[in-house]
Parts: structure tokens; C-alpha cells; sequence
């Protein structure tokens, strides 16, 4: 068979590659997939389509690995960021609607540029959490997490000036994705973004994320974040230099 899914044999081997390297850094540093993940996947099919299969993997494996991350940071502080990012999540799907997937490229990939460099080299000050900060950063992760499957970049930021201990801030951000990821899900059928190809993209992709979730946080377990995450960083880099190089020409 030469097509599975509406995606070519050589185009699925190298998504099932994507995912194990996404799925790795997800489970290593408690973030990334989306922003390893959707860019490639943006090439090989319809932006919906794109994020809908990330946001139905990142679903799957953060309850599959729950016992791993829950429990980690209390739920009730989060709540503030947890309401408006659904409010934001919303916003982001009807910005989603209204492109294209020349511009959906275009974007993905200077966001991703973007969200290495501040990553790689913003150093926010120390700051206690609170209900404006919290709903600040829900509402910015809630409009790129329904237009990009990416609500990563602002958690990390607030994750980065709020928590010093690398194991709560794993947990907050991978309970966080949780979330994000079954909301958007919800919001992305709503709008008709669920597709007849969409339940096999996924069985075909899940053991690929199963891999990749199992070597991530193995890796987690032996090493902590501090080298992995700059390493992944470059590598990111490179991806959304060469999304938004493909996209421009």
C-alpha cells in the first residue's frame, strides 16, 4: 500500500521518526513535542490535520504516563491559567480557520524560531505566582495551543519565573499539556477539524510516541534537563529555520 491515511509510506516512516524525537524531548525536559512535532507534520498534511494528531498523541501518552507527573505541584493554584487558556484555545481555533497552509507553515516556523531564542537565552526574574500572571499565561498558551497545537513557550516562561526545582517544573508543565491537549481536542472536533484519516494517523503513530515517551523519561530518570534541553533547543532551531525557509520559497 503506498498511502496509508492520506500520508506516503516514505512520508509515514519519517513522521513515526518525528514523533520518537518529539515524544523523547517531551518526556526528557516536560516540553517540546508540539514544537519538534507540528512543523514537520504541517509539510506532510493539512494544518488541522496537523494538529489534531498532536494534540491527540500528547492526550494519550500524558494520561498513559499520569503516575509519573501527577501530584508533583498542587491543581488549585493553576486554576486561573486553566480557565482562560480554554477561553484563549477557542480564540486560537478561529484564528486557525482563517489560513492557510502556506501561511500556517510561515508561522509555525517563526514561532518556533522565536520560542528557541527566548528559551535559549531569557532569563526571567524570580516571581511568585499569582492569579494575573497565571491568567496572563493561560490566555497567551490557550490562543497557540488552538492555533498550533504549541501552548508551550508561555508555560515555560511562567514555569521558568515561578519554579526553581526541576522535577515540580516537569510536573506543572507536563499536567498543564494535559489539559491543553484534551481541550483543544474537544474544541478541534467541534470545529470540524476531526477528519475520517484522523483515527488511523493516530494508531499509527501512537507506538512511535510509546517509544519515544519511554526512552524520554529514562533519560529523564538518569541525567536531569540541563545539557538535553540546549541540545534540543538547536535542534528545534534548525527545524523552524528550515520550516520558514520551505515556506517562504
Amino acid at each position: 500500500m503506498e498511502v496509508i491515511a492520506g500520508v506516503g509510506l516514505l512520508q509515514l516512516l519519517l513522521v513515526g521518526a518525528v514523533v520518537v524525537l518529539a515524544a523523547i524531548l517531551r518526556a526528557f525536559t516536560g516540553f517540546g513535542f508540539g514544537l519538534a512535532a507540528v512543523p514537520v507534520f504541517a509539510l506532510l498534511m493539512p494544518p488541522t490535520e496537523a494538529v489534531v494528531l498532536s494534540a491527540s498523541l500528547t492526550f494519550t501518552v500524558s494520561l498513559l504516563t499520569l503516575k509519573t507527573y501527577w501530584g508533583g505541584v498542587p491543581l488549585r493554584p493553576l486554576l486561573p491559567m486553566l480557565v482562560l487558556a480554554v477561553f484563549g484555545t477557542v480564540l486560537g481555533v478561529v484564528l486557525l480557520e482563517s489560513v492557510n497552509p502556506q501561511q500556517f507553515k510561515l508561522w509555525i516556523g517563526v514561532l518556533v524560531i522565536l520560542a528557541c531564542v527566548v528559551l535559549g537565552f531569557y532569563r526571567p526574574g524570580h516571581h511568585e505566582p499569582g492569579v494575573a500572571l497565571g491568567g496572563f499565561t493561560g490566555l497567551c498558551a490557550g490562543v497557540m495551543n488552538g492555533a498550533f497545537a504549541i501552548p508551550g513557550p508561555p508555560v515555560i516562561i511562567y514555569v521558568m519565573a515561578t519554579e526553581t526545582d526541576a522535577a515540580r517544573s516537569r510536573a506543572l508543565l507536563l499536567m498543564f499539556f494535559l489539559f491543553m491537549a484534551g481541550v483543544a481536542l474537544v474544541i478541534y472536533a467541534f470545529a470540524g477539524f476531526v477528519t475520517p484519516a484522523a483515527p488511523l494517523q493516530y494508531l499509527l503513530a501512537m507506538p512511535a510516541m510509546f517509544v519515544g515517551d519511554k526512552l524520554g523519561y529514562w533519560l529523564f530518570r538518569q541525567y536531569g534537563t540541563a545539557l538535553y534541553r540546549r541540545v534540543a533547543l538547536s535542534l528545534l532551531l534548525a527545524v523552524g529555520v528550515a520550516i520558514t525557509l520551505e515556506a517562504l520559497w
